[in-house]
């Protein structure tokens, strides 16, 4: 525990590199504040149907973007003083993603009809939605676009003011639509929250409008295709597929069970996401740099198991602690209407502990660049995630979406202890990690 508080103290505090973490206090309350509103306004049939659409927004837009993001962040910060490579860094990006997103958007547009029959089961029309967020795409892939170009220059300070600003004006927009549309104004809201940030983002680079004449299509390079795709393969496919599986998941409840109970899963993942958003991003931070340090089998071990001796204890008694004021952070969170969802906690708790003890191991994937394993152990964890959840669904109801969670993750760690193995429990711990 005391190397993860002095990286904080050093680095992560003083740096604040990382859009995602900079902006996780914010979201966390928004997001409670936005199921708050759902759950007094629409209710737990809608907040199903919120959840479809979101999973469906969010796999839509990592294909758009095709995952260039910590690809852009990272060949900006090293040629932000070389004029040529910079210009094919940001040539191949815009162009490569502007192709990507509109066609995207073209397909969501001309096939809202079909995708809405997918993500809005039975007698739900809401295929205006779907157009709405094929027209705003491209504004969310250009706002991506600008916050790599500012996270790579290091701009950090904007980009924590940008995120908090953008947060309270996607909170406010779905408050006020919620309040007068109920289930369509939080559809609507989740079709352009993310593309609205766009337009704060303007204002935070102003000041490198001496960028725009290196974007050039002249400039577009494929080995520099080759080099953001390096980082593509990784974020593409858990940010692609796992949505999906969670939306297949839940269109199963509501076809096998009925909305209401998809709605208090859906409310079960989002609790579970609130507090799942601190432990990784503070984890993120502090694994993957320290990952890619190690050199030796000996000193992941030691990180491993001192990681465990010091984190775990304490999200260990966080988890317990939650389990036990279950009834009230449901009542806080969403309204009486959701009491049952206490039902769900256990399960889906234990599912959380085993997959933060999966994750610490599994994060050296992401640090030493382990591209197949990291493909096919995640493989391994939606199809397992789909298969247990829909048996157990069968058997135990809305609750076996939960034990599937937990079953799924139990499979998932002894695979990763069996690919790891040898590294954190072999007597070979002198050799050099590849």
């Amino acid at each position: 525990m005391k190397n993860l508080i002095s990286y904080i103290n050093s680095k992560v505090l003083v740096k604040i590199t990382s859009l995602k973490t900079a902006a996780v206090f914010t979201r966390i309350i928004a997001g409670i504040l936005t199921s708050k509103a759902i759950a007094v306004f629409i209710g737990a049939e809608g907040l199903a149907l919120v959840g479809n659409l979101r999973n469906f927004v969010a796999s839509t837009q990592t294909i758009a973007t095709l995952g260039f993001y910590k690809g852009v962040v990272k060949y900006v910060n090293d040629f932000k003083n070389d004029l040529v490579k910079l210009s094919k860094t940001l040539s191949t990006a815009y162009y490569i993603g502007f192709i990507t997103t509109i066609v995207m958007s073209f397909y969501c547009y001309f096939n809202a009809e079909t995708i809405n029959e997918l993500i809005f089961p039975t007698y739900n029309n809401y295929i205006y939605i779907i157009k709405i967020f094929a027209i705003v795409l491209p504004f969310y892939a250009l706002n991506m676009f600008s916050f790599s170009i500012m996270n790579g220059f290091s701009k950090y300070k904007i980009l924590i003011i940008i995120n908090i600003i953008g947060q309270v004006l996607g909170l406010s927009i779905a408050l006020l639509l919620i309040y007068q549309k109920n289930l369509d104004g939080a559809l609507i809201s989740v079709a352009i929250s993310e593309s609205l940030i766009f337009l704060i983002t303007l204002v935070g680079i102003t000041n490198r409008k001496s960028l725009v004449p290196l974007i050039s299509v002249n400039n577009v390079s494929l080995s520099y295709i080759k080099k953001l795709s390096s980082y593509t393969g990784m974020a593409l496919f858990p940010a692609i597929i796992l949505p999906l599986v969670i939306l297949a998941i839940r269109s199963h409840i509501i076809d096998t069970i009925g909305y209401k109970d998809a709605g208090f899963w859906e409310a079960m993942l989002r609790i579970s996401k609130y507090y799942l958003m601190l432990v990784s991003s503070l984890l993120g931070l502090y694994i993957i740099p320290r990952f890619s340090e190690i050199k030796d089998i000996a000193t992941f071990k030691k990180e491993v198991f001192s990681l465990y001796k010091s984190v775990i204890p304490y999200f260990a008694l966080g988890l317990l602690l939650i389990y036990l004021l279950k009834p009230f952070i449901v009542w806080v969170v969403f309204t009486k209407e959701f009491e049952p969802v206490e039902d769900l906690f256990l399960w889906q708790l234990l599912g959380d502990f085993v997959k933060v003890l999966s994750m610490i191991i599994a994060y050296q994937f992401l640090a030493k660049k382990m591209f197949w394993h990291y493909i096919i152990t995640e493989a391994f964890l939606v199809v397992i995630l789909y298969t247990t959840s829909i048996y157990f669904i069968k058997i135990y109801g809305v609750k076996g979406a939960v034990i599937g969670h937990f079953v799924s993750y139990l499979m998932y760690y002894g695979v990763i202890l069996l690919i790891f193995g040898s590294s954190l429990f072999g007597v070979e711990s002198d050799k050099t990690i590849k």
